[in-house]
């Protein structure tokens, strides 16, 4: 094989590759801008409620083998998707119970709108969910058993006669992340719930008066937030092997992709996603595993400096 076969190879497979992963990423990007783009916080939490899917999907599968009956393909998949209500129970008592104390109306008028607060509570969360997931979990690496992972549908092209290798797991939950956006897409756009959600976004005073229950549309968004991010976490233990702490590598990638977006923006926060897919993949073709959140971080910096206010903006309807 030549150079010209290997690098166009490379190119090819970095390129499905950095598609497949950009969508799974895109769909927690948009649980991290729903909450945003409703509730106004800047959630540090939201990569734990990622790996909290994970091992949801885990136990569902594995751990106590409730799903194993399904075998090792439907199996891992259903628990993915299982992992959202789950983890959605607990964004709903999260809000209920501490992150309302910080946010919403009761923080009308405060010098700081209660950002300050929201910081310090949701970083708190994020340590508590570390720490606890260490001593429950433990510090073992991860994974949901499933052939899928270690296989791949290989397709021929016509260019040098290059092979394009497309993992099965990453496929199929690179498809059910984009079912499951478009689906809250969906539910955001035509729904009475939606419009709710809007309208306690755009002007939480105003949909007070025309009898919208802010403090449950919060509730809701906070919930559906970290659902839609637990279902993007069960999919990503499909094919990769993660401990209590992955969530610290994983909202880094979180934040980039809803910026990069627009923020605020649920459409823009896919697409930010899948651009930090394809970033990240295609760093990989020149760069160490170490330096590729670097390399996401320059594309970042390039962009903003092109259009700051993100792919989207702020002109962008948002969610």
């Amino acid at each position: 094989m030549s150079d010209a076969q290997i690098l166009i190879e490379n190119f090819l497979n970095a390129l499905t590759a950095g598609i497949l992963v950009g969508c799974i990423y895109g769909l927690m990007c948009v649980g991290l801008g729903l909450i945003f783009g409703v509730m106004r916080v800047v959630n540090f939490a939201q990569g734990d409620f990622l790996m909290l899917g994970m091992y949801t999907a885990y136990y569902l599968v594995t751990g106590w083998g409730l799903l194993a009956f399904l075998g090792p393909y439907a199996g891992p998949l259903l628990a993915a998707i299982l992992a959202g209500p789950v983890v959605f129970a607990g964004g709903l008592l999260l809000h209920r119970f501490l992150i309302s104390r910080v946010s919403g109306l009761r923080t009308t008028g405060s010098l700081d709108e209660g950002h300050f607060g929201q910081l310090i509570v949701t970083l708190g969360v994020s340590l508590v969910l570390q720490n606890g997931g260490l001593i429950v979990f433990g510090s073992t690496p991860r994974t949901v058993n499933t052939p899928m992972s270690s296989s791949a549908w290989v397709l021929e092209t016509h260019i040098f006669d290059s092979l394009v290798f497309l993992n099965k797991a990453r496929l199929i939950s690179s498809l059910l992340a984009i079912i499951a956006a478009i689906a809250l897409y969906f539910v955001l756009e035509r729904t009475r719930l939606g419009r709710s959600l809007r309208a306690a976004a755009d002007n939480p005073t105003a949909a007070t008066y025309v009898g919208v229950d802010v403090d449950r549309a919060h509730r809701i968004a906070f919930g559906l937030g970290s659902g839609v991010t637990a279902v993007a976490g069960g999919l990503i233990a499909t094919f990769l092997s993660y401990s209590p702490f992955v969530g610290l590598d994983f909202v880094i990638i979180m934040y980039a992709g809803v910026v990069l977006g627009g923020m605020g923006s649920i459409l823009g926060a896919f697409w930010g996603g899948l651009t930090v897919g394809f970033v990240q993949q295609f760093s990989g073709l020149v760069l160490p595993p170490q330096l590729q959140n670097a390399a996401i971080f320059v594309v970042f910096l390039l962009i903003l400096l092109l259009r700051p206010q993100g792919f989207f903006g702020r002109s962008a309807e948002r969610a």
